[in-house]
């Protein structure tokens, strides 16, 4: 049965109202969508789905409880699969190469122009934070969608190529930049044979992710430098800098050289009630000792030292400061409460902006470890697990990233005025084996705290949106 004719007017009238008022709050939202568009912020992608990307990567780990995503392993597979997902939704043309690393690009017309490279690592290291690595590539992504999104990522002038690295943290293997140092031509064949603490080697992870990697394909793996143009890197600063001087981002200069080792020291393994203190060979007291020197050195490296009318550099201040020393791992065996150890392992990363002064120590150390090893009547071994050079970003691309950063940041809410400071890394980055190849250039992130390789890691959902910002205004500017 019909309404009748005034229920009918009062439906009408409702239902012209509704109407009214979804047509008003959908006029609303295009005006702020376009508004937002139109200003070149892009809120919605550079921030709020850059946030909830870097957020669902943070739940892929290997383990419950904490992060970690180590080379290969299920859950890194797992997030390069995500990523792939999203490198697609982008509009890249993706792959993933025989050493893990995941790859999209954007191609031009011209094939043969030079390639501009964006990259960073997607493992992790153990207990480990949601932005190390992953903000790299998910900054990247977001600028290029955003460039799908208004028409330019057809209009590119050079081919842009975003590389998740699979290995930069070196965790499994203690051997950091498996993945960029192949693209870059820098990874030793030989690389294919280490073995993590279990015996299974960098091959045998490979094969069974059905990667018959090989001397051969590592070779082709390398990238033609004429091909590449250029390397850029959006990371975390991983240090106080930007926070304590109230800035979102920052333009790196350079970053410290990095030597890994590994320490074993042997001694006599005995019953810890029965051997009177002045017979043992104890490695572990031989250990402590060792690393008490290291500390040493390394805050007062000028006490240790020698010097003479060619080193002059080494008395430079800010090279002394920028000597750091980490011992991050030790393990004993036969690791009993009632037993005197047998052997000490021990870790040793040491880091400088110079690469003369960490050769120094490194050499001061060595010779230092063997003396004390003798008096203690125990044998020790140092092993170099890896070198890194020292690094500096090329001077133009960091100008254009500076430019770039300071014209997002100008653009940003209470848009901000004044000089993107300049800043040196001490953390190790993708960046330095990519230097190998072609030249790099750096952009650096605020962290709370400075905090990073802890779950305390954070960037303010604003920083990120931030540096998705500065890195569109650096493609817009430089590849289209």
């Amino acid at each position: 049965m019909a309404p009748p004719p005034a229920l009918r007017d009062v439906s009408k009238t409702l239902t012209w109202t509704a109407s009214i008022l979804l047509l008003l709050c959908l006029s609303r939202f295009s005006i702020a969508s376009a508004g937002d568009e139109g200003s070149g912020l892009f809120r919605e992608v550079l921030r709020d789905e850059a946030v909830a990307r870097l957020s669902e990567l943070g739940k892929i780990s290997d383990v419950d409880g904490y992060l970690e995503r180590t080379f290969l392993s299920s859950a890194s597979v797992k997030a390069s699969n995500l990523i792939q997902s999203w490198m697609q939704d982008a509009g890249l043309r993706t792959w993933v190469d025989p050493m893990g690393n995941l790859h999209g690009r954007a191609e031009t017309v011209n094939a043969s122009v030079p390639a501009l490279l964006i990259g960073s690592h997607l493992d992790t290291v153990i207990d480990a934070g949601n932005y190390d690595g992953s903000l790299g590539i998910i900054s990247a992504l977001s600028a290029l969608k955003v460039m799908r999104i208004n028409g330019k990522l057809g209009k590119l002038q050079r081919p842009v190529e975003v590389i998740a690295f699979s290995d930069e943290e070196g965790v499994r293997f203690q051997s950091t930049f498996l993945g960029s140092a192949a693209v870059a031509g820098v990874l030793p064949a030989s690389s294919l044979q280490i073995s993590d603490k279990s015996g299974v080697t960098v091959q045998d992870v490979l094969r069974e992710n059905y990667f018959e990697t090989t001397g051969d394909s590592l070779l082709q793996m390398k990238y033609d430098p004429r091909s590449v143009w250029g390397y850029i890197e959006v990371h975390i600063e991983q240090g106080p800098v930007l926070e304590s001087l109230g800035l979102p981002l920052g333009v790196v200069k350079g970053i410290a050289g990095q030597t890994r080792l590994k320490v074993t020291v042997r001694g006599s393994q005995g019953h810890a009630g029965t051997v009177p203190m002045y017979m043992r060979r104890d490695p572990m007291a031989a250990a402590a000792e060792l690393i008490v020197l290291l500390e040493n050195l390394c805050k007062q490296p000028e006490g240790f030292l020698s010097y003479d009318s060619e080193c002059k550099g080494f008395m430079d201040e800010s090279i002394l400061r920028s000597l750091v020393c980490t011992v991050g791992e030790i393990s004993c065996w036969p690791s009993a409460s009632n037993v005197i150890p047998g052997q000490v392992t021990f870790t040793v990363d040491l880091r400088a902006m110079d690469n003369t002064i960490r050769e120094a120590v490194i050499l001061e150390l060595s010779s230092r470890i063997h003396q004390v090893c003798d008096r203690r009547s125990v044998s020790c071994m140092v092993e170099k697990k890896h070198a890194a050079e020292a690094v500096q970003c090329d001077s133009e691309l960091s100008s254009h990233l500076k430019l770039a950063a300071a014209s997002a940041l100008e653009r940003m809410p209470g848009g901000f005025q004044g000089d993107v400071p300049v800043l040196m890394s001490g953390a190790g980055h993708d960046a330095m084996a990519m230097s190998h190849l072609t030249k790099v250039g750096m952009l650096f992130v605020r962290c709370r705290g400075g905090v990073s390789h802890s779950p305390e890691e954070y960037v303010l959902d604003d920083d990120v949106w931030a540096a998705g910002q500065a890195l569109l205004a650096f493609l817009e500017k430089h590849v289209i």
